[in-house]
């Protein structure tokens, strides 16, 4: 039986109720050919990459919202080289109605390119709200990240979530992929302990390649020993095949306590993938992967 599928297991089936996803500026194409499987009005998430320009990312973003959905654009906060580029920005969203909610990160340069050192700085410029923004998510590290101790990430998640409310707006959490529940669900409760109340988007991969699925953890930090590996489904011996996220919905149905853990969600990391995600995602829910 699937607990995500089963009328029954109301913890199990709330994890999958409004589903986000992750797309790029060039994967347009891709979403046009998933949207008939993505219900309407789902959250999809538009990447702010160093080789996608202003167009592209405005134009990802009214494509969203032109198939029925949420658009979600990225601002990378490290990325944007002066305060008039982030306005131009959210101009251009809230010309096209779709930046009403948006994911401010800090972004891959390790040097800011230009005024904003990090998310926290976004958030307290006061330009979100001035452009129309209600809705902010923020970055979660479960596993922690490779650049950044565990004690500052704790302190720029507290500070990032008393600004959203300072500044009245809504926000919630999107963690980086993983492929262990245990740790995920443990950073969860921690995050409760520090006052946090924010709805949680666990980041959980799509399916795709055993080759590419390890490639990504291993830039982002992410766990993969030879045990979390099996748990998951990869087969580190067998790099041409494929795995999806099942095996972890499930142990994450099993796992969570609305009453420890909270508002919880699932946001899927796609890597291109959307109708692969999208059709592996019906199938999941009709149970055909019990």
């Amino acid at each position: 039986m699937n607990p995500l599928s089963t009328a029954s297991s109301t913890a199990g089936t709330s994890l999958l109720d409004d589903f986000s996803l992750e797309m790029t500026g060039k994967d347009v194409p891709r979403l046009e050919e998933a949207a008939g499987l993505i219900p309407q009005g789902h959250r999809v998430n538009v990447t702010f990459l160093g080789n996608e320009n202003l167009r592209m990312r405005l134009d990802a973003a009214r494509a969203v919202k032109r198939l029925g959905f949420q658009p979600v654009p990225h601002i990378s906060a490290r990325r944007l080289g002066s305060q008039a580029e982030f306005e131009q920005f959210l101009g251009g969203l809230r010309a096209d109605e779709t930046g009403t909610d948006v994911f401010a990160v800090g972004g891959d340069p390790a040097c800011p390119e230009g005024p904003y050192e990090d998310s926290l700085a976004l958030i307290e410029s006061g330009l979100l709200q001035e452009y129309g923004v209600r809705h902010v998510d923020i970055s979660g590290y479960p596993e922690g990240h490779p650049a950044i101790a565990g004690e500052v990430l704790w302190a720029a998640l507290r500070d990032k979530s008393a600004a959203l409310a300072a500044q009245g707006l809504e926000g919630s959490i999107i963690t980086q992929f993983g492929f262990d529940v245990d740790p995920v669900l443990a950073w969860i409760e921690q995050v409760r302990s520090h006052g946090i109340t924010l709805p949680v988007r666990i980041g959980v991969p799509g399916p795709a390649g055993v080759r590419r699925l390890m490639s990504y953890a291993a830039r982002f930090g992410v766990g993969t020993s030879a045990t979390i590996a099996k748990k998951y489904g990869l087969s580190i011996t067998n790099l041409m095949g494929t795995a999806g996220p099942d095996k972890f919905l499930h142990a994450l149905a099993q796992g969570y306590d609305p009453a420890r853990h909270g508002e919880v969600k699932i946001h899927f990391y796609t890597f291109g993938g959307l109708k692969a995600t999208s059709e592996w995602i019906t199938q999941f829910r009709k149970g055909a992967l019990a």
